[in-house]
């Protein structure tokens, strides 16, 4: 599903071993069980950093709420999404996502929780 939009909800940062026991919302009677593993997928290409293949998982065009990108919902084509990440492991090489928890809401939507780890550039660990 191409279609599917992801707004993230970023907790804090700690310790992840890739994408393991995920608790999961009820998922209403509208969302279905592929929406959830095209969420997962998403996170295993971002986990690999796969940005094209992290690309190709979303909508021509993309609404993201996502405070680097500005205030509101933000819209970004595959490219500049690929842009971004790009960048984002220039300055996080080794940047990796935990999935705490997903919440389906409504046909294609999926809230992630989500705890990202890495490196930053004064060698710091967050």
């Amino acid at each position: 599903m191409k279609y599917l939009l992801i707004l993230f909800v970023a907790l804090g940062c700690m310790a992840c071993n890739g994408v393991v026991n995920v608790k999961t919302t009820t998922a209403t009677a509208s969302t279905d069980s592929s929406t959830i593993k095209q969420a997962l997928l998403l996170f295993e290409k971002f986990n690999q950093h796969d940005w094209a293949g992290m690309a190709a998982l979303y909508a021509d065009t993309a609404f993201f709420k996502d405070p680097s990108l500005g205030i509101g919902i933000v819209p970004q084509t595959r490219q500049q999404t690929i842009q971004k990440y790009t960048q984002l492991q220039q300055t996080f090489t080794n940047i990796k996502d935990s999935v705490v928890a997903l919440y389906p809401s409504g046909n294609q939507t999926v809230v992630a929780e989500f705890i990202s780890k890495g490196t930053a550039p004064d060698g710091s660990a967050f």
